[in-house]
């Protein structure tokens, strides 16, 4: 009975997606033919050197497509019109820039060297602008890119000069690894729907690394989406040139033809700590200045396949030996199959089907001390649930991530660690599908996973939904709704559902404005204001100055089943007001921040539960180092004590303590960078001293160690707490897709040792063959217990349709 009753919940969900699968295509799906078949290394010549509008070289017999764009789309471009035949790029009295491709004319060859006939015979892109340090001034070092195309692939090429190629600085070639924009480093973005506000990401360096992203809402990037596309990068005699080839299938856009699509670039260029756009960038857009597609060129000039839709099936298989004493399986093999299906119901819009769903190739999560009385958060590693997950983004924040982590006290209504994990062990996933994207000004995610059951775990077979639509209205805002629903509860009490609105507003470009209102529902709990939660958050950003004002609030039976809460049943108001001047008359320093936020949370009665205090100076040095001075007050009225170890504790009662903190930031540029820090100060009624350190030490550009610890000395009238937390990630990078990582982590409070060792190779685009070891130890010294062990062989193929 329990089996056929699992069965129809989950068939009613896959039928539930496909219905609105089939609802959405049938409603935004154009007449548009799928795109051809695999490109081939090499690329022929359309017509000669009149295609590329070259003068001189008949330039009179511009091609008919790059006519009827000029005519046709020429009032949709925001910025300058095209550049006049033969040029690349035109600028606007206003900074706005309009940027041409160009059709190849001749076979092109990725290979990282800039030796084909067409680089001689089309206009590079020139006129890089710098952001940091001198906002405005030309890029220091000679920067020229060429954008081209043909049938099937879009390409990027760059030649990147050096004054003094010594000094250039890439020491990353893992995949997706934020390391590798930290040094000398190019990147790309593309707006493939001229929409200003959501594109694609692509990070490379001189050792041709590959980081690519999604970009939602200007500011959320999603590092875990991956696509298939290729770059080759060559170190030269006076810096470095690359090519980069994606092909449109590896993209989103809308129907074929001629398009219009946002683009923009960013050279990094360490020794100097500088950073070049191809679009002039104020300096108060900081780090998220390339994720601005507002202030992306135009690209004009490219014809891109009929239809942006594609198929993917990705099978895979694995093998595995398991360890487990303590529940009598000893050395046990087993193997299974599985798949995953992927194809664009529109251009804009992509299904997704899984089946018998696994995540053995994941790292294991970073282990964690909590000295607090909060929820401890671990943000989401699988691969399934990373893809898309942008559009499920709520309140202005990402799906995970949330610019701090799991540290802010928002509620995060979708939380994808729900599902198939329980107690911190694995569930496993029957199946699942989700419909993403975007169909003109609305964007939407549509997800329905069925969990199993698992030998020794509390969990009921359980299945999820969740549904999220925005609609983007003026020029960079939006609003949305969204719901979830579980049928049955973690603790397994009855159904859990959540419903909410949001509205994200930025009327300018220094003021951001964020709202939304979410209530929940549970059998045997009253809806109402007790099961809510509200947000009205503003904030006025610049360089020089960042006010910020926010009013939360969490009712006490605010649960959202599938989300994550670190803190309940309060009212928050909090502010921030930071002034960076940028003094002019000291040579070392670049920067400085002073920052002043007050916070103050009350309970329902309307009594203060907590008030904090906090001043922050830090010190931006043109090395890329930074020092951080910071002191805080807090308060703290105690209504129940809570735990700090198994034998000591905090009781309930009022306190009021500081505390101090001297951290430094060692940039990326030196053999061992990374964060240090020491804190101090008086805590509950005691005292706490913290000594952390994390950070990275390169010994060449294949090899590298990442050590992180944190060490806990707290003495309070309960008693004496040392808590430590060790990690050291070792890496070997074979080449830009293959590498052979090893995690191993001692937690003192938990007395827990765990080792995780795995070995990836994408021996073809996103197909993936992964080599997992692990362990986990238990005891007084952390070595004495075997809890568990694990070999694991995963074989993934990715087909494309």
């Amino acid at each position: 009975m329990f089996r056929r009753l699992r069965t129809a919940f989950f068939v009613r969900g896959i039928a539930a997606v496909s219905l609105l699968t089939l609802a959405a295509g049938a409603s935004f799906a154009r007449a548009a033919a799928d795109g051809p078949g695999p490109p081939s290394a090499d690329r022929r010549l359309q017509d000669s050197q009149d295609d590329l509008g070259i003068p001189g070289r008949g330039a009179g017999r511009l091609a008919e497509g790059q006519q009827d764009l000029s005519s046709a789309m020429e009032s949709r471009i925001l910025g300058p019109p095209a550049p006049t035949a033969g040029e690349a790029v035109s600028r606007g009295a206003d900074g706005r820039v309009t940027l041409r491709a160009f059709r190849l004319s001749e076979p092109i060859t990725v290979d990282g060297v800039l030796d084909d006939p067409v680089y001689d015979q089309v206009p590079a892109a020139e006129g890089f602008v710098q952001q940091e340090p001198d906002e405005g001034a030309a890029v220091s070092e000679s920067t020229r890119v060429w954008v081209l195309y043909d049938a099937d692939s879009l390409y990027i090429a760059a030649e990147l000069e050096e004054d003094h190629p010594e000094l250039l600085m890439a020491n990353e070639m893992r995949r997706d690894q934020r390391n590798i924009d930290w040094g000398d480093s190019f990147s790309v973005i593309l707006d493939t729907f001229y929409d200003q506000r959501n594109g694609f990401l692509f990070h490379t360096n001189a050792l041709g690394a590959l980081f690519d992203a999604q970009v939602t809402d200007e500011r959320n990037t999603n590092s875990d989406w991956n696509t298939v596309w290729w770059v080759k990068s060559r170190l030269v005699e006076d810096g470095y040139t690359l090519e980069i080839r994606i092909p449109f299938r590896s993209l989103r856009y809308a129907a074929g033809g001629p398009q219009l699509w946002g683009i923009n670039f960013r050279r990094r260029i360490k020794h100097r700590n500088e950073q070049a756009f191809l679009t002039p960038t104020p300096q108060a857009y900081s780090r998220n200045g390339l994720e601005r597609l507002s202030n992306a060129a135009t690209l004009v000039g490219l014809e891109a396949p009929a239809g942006s839709r594609r198929m993917e099936l990705k099978p895979y298989a694995i093998g595995s030996q398991t360890h487990v004493p303590l529940n009598d399986r000893l050395n046990e093999w087993s193997g299974d199959v599985g798949a995953d299906f992927k194809f664009g119901v529109t251009d804009g819009l992509t299904a997704d089907v899984t089946w018998n769903t696994d995540f053995a190739q994941v790292e294991d999560d970073e282990t964690q001390v909590n000295l607090s009385r909060f929820s401890v958060f671990y943000p989401e590693k699988r691969e399934f649930f990373l893809e898309g997950q942008g559009v499920f983004g709520f309140g202005g924040r990402q799906a995970r991530g949330f610019g701090g982590g799991g540290g802010s006290d928002i509620p995060i209504p979708f939380f994808s660690r729900s599902i198939g994990i329980s107690g911190g062990s694995a569930v496993p996933i029957l199946g699942g599908a989700r419909l993403h994207g975007r169909a003109g000004a609305y964007q939407m995610g549509l997800l329905n996973i069925q969990t199993g059951e698992a030998q020794g775990v509390d969990a009921e077979s359980t299945n999820f939904s969740a549904f999220r639509m925005k609609r983007d209205i003026f020029s960079r805002s939006n609003v949305g709704v969204i719901a979830t629903h579980r049928n049955v509860t973690a603790d397994g009490s009855g159904s859990n559902s959540l419903y909410g609105v949001d509205g994200n507003f930025n009327p300018t470009d220094h003021i951001r404005i964020n709202t939304f209102y979410m209530a929940t529902s549970e059998p045997g709990v009253e809806t109402g204001h007790r099961a809510a939660s509200y947000l009205g958050q503003f904030r006025y950003d610049t360089d020089l100055l960042d006010i910020s004002a926010e009013r939360l609030y969490l009712g006490e039976d605010f649960n959202p089943g599938m989300g994550f809460v670190r803190r309940r049943d309060f009212t928050k108001d909090g502010g921030s007001v930071t002034f960076a001047p940028r003094p002019r008359g000291i040579e070392a320093i670049r920067q400085v921040e002073f920052q002043v936020r007050a916070d103050n949370y009350d309970r329902p009665d309307g009594e203060t539960e907590t008030r904090e205090y906090m001043f922050e100076v830090q010190t931006i040095f043109e090395s890329s180092d930074r020092l951080f001075v910071d002191h805080t007050v807090t308060e703290e009225h105690l209504l129940e004590g809570f735990s700090l170890s198994s034998e000591v504790g905090v009781p309930a009662g009022d306190y009021r303590f500081s505390r101090t903190g001297v951290r430094v930031r060692m940039g990326s540029h030196r053999p061992f960078s990374g964060f240090l820090r020491y804190e101090f100060g008086d805590f509950f009624g005691g005292t706490r001293r913290q000594v952390s350190y994390r950070g990275r030490a390169e010994f060449n550009t294949r090899f590298s160690l990442e050590p992180n610890v944190s060490l806990n000395w707290i003495e309070v009238p309960e008693g004496n707490v040392r808590a430590q937390v060790s990690r050291l990630r070792a890496t070997y990078t074979v080449s830009p897709r293959s590498f052979l990582g090893a995690l191993v982590q001692y937690n003192s409070a938990a007395q827990l040792f765990s080792a995780n060792v795995r070995y990836r190779w994408e021996y073809s685009p996103g197909s993936d063959l992964f080599v997992v070891f692990s362990t986990n130890r238990d005891g007084d010294d952390g070595l004495s217990g075997l809890s568990d062990r694990a070999l694991v062989v995963k074989f993934t193929r990715l087909f494309r349709f």
